[in-house]
């Protein structure tokens, strides 16, 4: 997995946008203007919100994620070749699932229906 990859997942999620809010090559996915990934400039894999503390701290202690430098203990850092590609798009979608069900009730309307049936 690389930058790439995750670039073009996210990038099928509707309503999802990429940044670089902090400038120097930060790629930051958003929806709703909530971050939901983020990839930095020392690019060595993507940062993901995880339903809770400990379901990062899980994550973190059976080796599938490490705990996410600048970020709230509820986000890890999947360093890439850490997954395979399925993992990794489950990462994605589950912390875009996470940041698009705290949005408001319009700004959820607006966008196109997730997951699509």
């Amino acid at each position: 997995m690389d930058r790439a990859f995750v670039n073009a997942h996210c990038a099928t999620l509707p309503g999802a946008e990429l940044s670089d809010p902090w400038g120097g090559g930060h790629d930051a996915w958003k929806v709703g203007g909530k971050m939901f990934a983020c990839i930095g400039t020392a690019n060595t894999g993507v940062s993901v919100k995880t339903p809770d503390i400990e379901s990062a701290g899980l994550l973190i202690d059976l080796g599938r994620a490490e705990r996410a430098p600048y970020f709230h203990r509820s986000w890890v850092l999947v360093p890439w070749g850490l997954v395979e590609a399925g993992e990794m798009r489950d990462r994605l979608e589950t912390s875009y699932g996470i940041v698009r069900a705290g949005l408001t009730k319009t700004a959820q309307a607006a966008l196109a229906p997730w997951p699509a049936t």
